[in-house]
C-alpha cells in the first residue's frame, strides 16, 4: 500500500492558487482575532476585504482574455497584497495583536509580493 502515486502533480499555478487561498484562510482568521473597538472592528474589514481578494483575483488572470488582461489583473494581486502588507504593518506597530501572531503571515505576505512583482515584470515584457 504506502503512498499512492500521484496521478495528476499540480502546477505552479495550481500551487500558487493554493497559497494564496491559504493565506486568504490566514486573513480571515487573523481579521476574526482582532478586537471588537472601533480600530479593531475598521481594520478588520480592510485586511479583510485587501488579504482575501489576490486569490481570486489570480484565478481571473489565470483565465484572462489577452496578455494584457493577464497583467491586469497581476498588477490587481499585487495591489491588494500590497495594501494586506500596510494593514499588516498597521496592526504590528499599534500592537492590537502579539508580533509573535504576526510574524508568519507577514513573511508569508512578503513572500508573496516578491512572487507577484517578478511576475508582473515577466508578464510585462511577453505582453510587449
Amino acid at each position: 500500500m504506502g503512498n499512492k502515486p500521484k496521478d495528476n502533480p499540480k502546477s505552479p499555478a495550481d500551487e500558487l492558487e493554493d497559497r494564496l487561498i491559504d493565506f486568504a484562510v490566514r486573513v480571515i482568521r487573523l481579521s476574526a482575532s482582532l478586537p471588537r473597538t472601533t480600530a479593531g472592528k475598521h481594520i478588520a474589514g480592510q485586511i479583510l476585504r485587501a488579504g482575501t481578494s489576490p486569490a481570486p483575483n489570480y484565478g481571473e488572470a489565470r483565465g484572462a482574455e489577452s496578455p494584457a488582461d493577464f497583467v491586469h489583473k497581476l498588477r490587481i494581486v499585487l495591489k491588494e497584497l500590497n495594501e494586506t502588507s500596510v494593514w499588516l504593518r498597521i496592526i504590528e506597530r499599534s500592537e492590537i495583536l502579539s508580533r509573535q501572531l504576526l510574524s508568519e503571515i507577514i513573511q508569508e505576505n512578503r513572500a508573496l509580493c516578491r512572487i507577484f512583482a517578478s511576475s508582473l515584470k515577466t508578464a510585462q515584457r511577453r505582453d510587449k
